[in-house]
């Protein structure tokens, strides 16, 4: 996640430059299936599997020209597109077998096609025809199933032709980034706070199931920084809280807590970050709470944690950001994923109960929050994200290549709680 400066100008800015066990809720309401005006169209087009493709069991590899190192009858490749109109779709398949010739199977929205692919020249294979039904995702998975050479083949594009491909088409169409297009969308709730914002409160639930790895779900984040949970691997996961560097001097570690780990971080732009691996829970609410108290000199950004299920709050750290004045701004939240490997699965939360309290006030519960999704996104380079509301809980939702998408820019309004953060701010560790 790329820095930000302030909410919407500021987030929309930075997210068009970069790029279950429970029953899903209803998409919002301005949720869409029509294509949108960035989507392409044609007689055919085709499809790289480098960009909108993955890859289920050994023995075969995707980089940015496609398919290759396909040596295993267990490896399941599986490529997406969403098509706008209903109706015949003709799919193909180009590439090239250096030496003998494979027998594959490919299925097309669970239509079976067996066909034999040879030739050591790139060419053109015709798989088969279907009717899709309704708008969504196309979903083409690739099986070798005998081979007479040393591997089935090197395939570099899906080549999609009929009525059904004539406008309103959306698949990973920029090599340049096909690494964020492979990660998928990333799609945030922002909220309004007052100026004077001291304290920051909110809840996150993430239903078993939903918690893949290379998942971020970020409670609290601002205009200096951001705070959450991660899914590093199977075995590990982390509460993360960063601060960013501002544009004079570079952020420093005031204090941490027992057994966080801090250092500095760069690449998506530099600052202070520190993690506490947890062993979080799925389908509990954990709850964080976020703090700034600026000075002539600085801004000094403190951040606990309390498990679901627990009373006990965690510090974090408390970072220092010199040469900014400034409260909570810029608050909001987020969904993604940053494991490219993973971008196929479904990921959803719950982000709920977010309240806000300013130097002179008591606690006051936020309720609306505006929907904004990145440059994968915004670019159309794919449309699985959507944001809605489940009683009174906002939702994210984002992997997996489900049709409905929801506009950026979208309010969302869910029901109070009226229940205030039970936290005694005195005696915080």
């Amino acid at each position: 996640m790329k820095k930000t400066k302030s909410f919407l100008s500021s987030l929309c800015v930075l997210l068009t430059l970069i790029s279950c066990k429970d029953q899903l809720p209803e998409a919002a309401p301005s949720t869409k299936l029509a294509a949108a005006v960035n989507s392409v169209g044609g007689t055919s087009l085709n499809v790289g599997l480098g960009g909108n493709a993955y890859t289920a069991g050994t023995g075969g590899l995707i980089n940015d020209t496609g398919l290759h190192n396909w040596t295993s009858t267990s490896t399941i490749t599986s490529v997406w597109f969403r098509l706008s109109l209903t109706g015949s779709l003709t799919v193909a398949l180009k590439g090239s077998v250096p030496t003998g010739s494979s027998n594959i199977k490919v299925t097309i929205n669970g239509t079976v096609f067996n066909k034999t692919i040879t030739g050591s020249s790139v060419s053109t294979t015709t798989i088969g025809t279907v009717n899709v039904a309704s708008p969504g995702y196309v979903r083409v998975d690739i099986q070798g199933v005998s081979k007479t050479g040393s591997y089935f083949g090197d395939i570099s594009d899906l080549v999609i032709s009929g009525p059904t491909v004539a406008s309103g088409v959306q698949y990973a169409t920029d090599v340049s980034n096909y690494y964020w297009s492979r990660r998928g969308p990333s799609c945030h709730l922002g909220y309004s706070v007052p100026a004077s914002t001291q304290y920051f409160y909110s809840e996150l639930n993430v239903p078993a199931g939903q918690d893949k790895i290379g998942s971020y779900f970020m409670a609290n984040g601002f205009s200096g920084g951001y705070f959450g949970m991660q899914v590093n691997s199977a075995t590990e996961r982390r509460i993360l809280f960063s601060v960013w560097d501002p544009e004079t001097g570079s952020t420093t570690l005031v204090r941490k807590g027992a057994d966080v780990t801090s250092n500095g971080f760069g690449g998506e732009g530099t600052g202070g970050q520190s993690y506490l691996v947890y062993n979080w829970a799925a389908d509990a609410t954990h709850k964080f709470l976020l703090k700034a108290v600026p000075s002539a000199t600085g801004t000094n950004y403190t951040a606990w944690f309390c498990a679901g299920g627990t009373t006990t709050w965690k510090l974090i750290a408390e970072w220092r950001r010199p040469n900014i004045n400034s409260y909570l701004t810029g608050m909001y939240s987020f969904i993604e994923n940053f494991n490219p490997e993973q971008g196929y699965l479904q990921r959803t939360c719950y982000h709920g109960n977010q309240w806000y309290k300013t130097t002179t006030g008591s606690w006051a519960e936020i309720t609306n929050a505006t929907f904004t999704f990145d440059a994968t996104a915004a670019n159309e380079q794919r449309m699985d994200y959507q944001g809605g509301v489940s009683g009174n809980r906002f939702y994210l939702r984002n992997g997996g290549f489900f049709a409905n998408y929801t506009n950026s820019g979208t309010v969302l309004t869910r029901t109070a709680t009226g229940t205030a953060p039970s936290v005694n701010l005195t005696t915080l560790p």
